[in-house]
């Protein structure tokens, strides 16, 4: 079964994996940040429990956190994970909203499936509520 979920230029078809979660794999491309660091987009995951409430989750590559040799730590990631959701996740989301979204930002230094850990690795993770055109950080 495949559905649109995401809606940008030359957006791909996403194909539903399991229980309704829909993942869409990155690519290779970086994606310019304030900071300065290289991130890139290693998935999307769509978590739809009903018709009017999603989770999408944009979890990026992100090297420069790396614990023991990184050069960005939390403060500097939490700004460019906001100018993600504001300018990148925002655009990328299927129309119409529902109205219950969350946009989640996670970055990690290393890749790792989708909930598994890994002690060497270094992952930062932002939620944010999304109000017409403005994501609106959340505690977690």
């Amino acid at each position: 079964m495949t559905d649109d979920v995401i809606s940008a230029q030359g957006a791909r078809r996403w194909t539903v994996q399991t229980q309704g979660r829909v993942i869409l794999p990155g690519d290779s491309e970086i994606v310019a940040v304030p900071s300065g660091q290289d991130v890139t987009l290693t998935e999307v995951i769509l978590d739809q429990p009903s018709p009017d409430a999603a989770t999408y989750r944009f979890r990026f590559l992100a090297p420069a956190i790396a614990r023991l040799t990184g050069t960005k730590d939390f403060a500097a990631s939490v700004g460019d994970m906001q100018h993600l959701c504001d300018t990148y996740a925002l655009h990328r989301l299927a129309k119409p909203l529902p109205a219950t979204l969350q946009v989640i930002i996670a970055f990690s230094d290393i890749e790792l499936p989708f909930g598994e850990t890994n002690p060497e690795a270094t992952q930062f993770f932002v939620a944010f509520s999304v109000r017409g055109s403005q994501c609106i950080l959340e505690p977690f």
